[in-house]
């Protein structure tokens, strides 16, 4: 798997960013075989099912420089680590429970040389700063998340849209959705990227 896929849509990347996704692969490869934070037959389907589906996010929001943003249950960096290579002059603080993700997420961001990254060992509980944005795969239930993270969240900003949660999430949500009192939108990831692996998934992003 080559990174054609991304610039399939994003095609404008500079040469500097080329070159971080391209060595997404045998850095996630190597790592995985020490650190399972990849199923096995996924690693093969980075680009698409990882990095790919991280990069949904950028066609919701172009984040202005200098955004504020907590990856949450970020596991081996999806999609902390994609988000901040396509956004350098952010700032993305990745956090995950589980202390040898938390090490494959610094040794990857090491690696490419992302200074924008710092990967803590820590539960979302445990968190006191403000962000402009929270985001995360589908770690949990939409309501949960939403309870546990909005304490996150600065209001105000400066992008297109406002400060909130972005949530990457599949299938029937709407129980989930329900409980939650704030405005939401909602977009299909297939309106962004064609592979059939998006046929479900969306892009949810809760006001804040």
């Amino acid at each position: 798997m080559t990174i054609d896929c991304i610039l399939k849509y994003f095609p404008d990347l500079s040469n500097g960013q080329i070159e971080q996704f391209t060595k997404l692969q045998p850095l996630y490869a190597e790592w995985n075989a020490k650190i399972n934070v990849i199923s096995r037959k996924d690693i093969d389907n980075l680009y698409i099912n990882h990095v790919l589906h991280s990069l949904a996010i950028a066609k919701v929001v172009n984040f202005a420089d200098g955004t504020r943003v907590l990856d949450v249950g970020t596991g081996g960096g999806f999609p902390g680590i994609p988000l901040a290579i396509m956004f350098p002059n952010c700032q993305f603080k990745l956090v995950d429970s589980i202390g040898k993700k938390i090490t494959v997420v610094n040794a990857v961001a090491d690696a490419l040389g992302l200074k924008n990254v710092e990967g803590v060992h820590t539960r979302v509980e445990q968190v006191t700063d403000k962000f402009d944005f929270v985001v995360s795969r589908a770690v949990t239930r939409l309501d949960t998340f939403y309870n546990m993270t909005r304490k996150c969240v600065a209001p105000g900003g400066a992008n297109s849209i406002a400060n909130g949660i972005i949530y990457l999430k599949g299938g029937d949500f709407d129980d989930e959705l329900n409980r939650i009192n704030r405005k939401n939108n909602i977009y299909n990831i297939p309106n962004f990227f064609d592979e059939p692996f998006f046929e479900t998934k969306k892009v949810v992003h809760l006001e804040m």
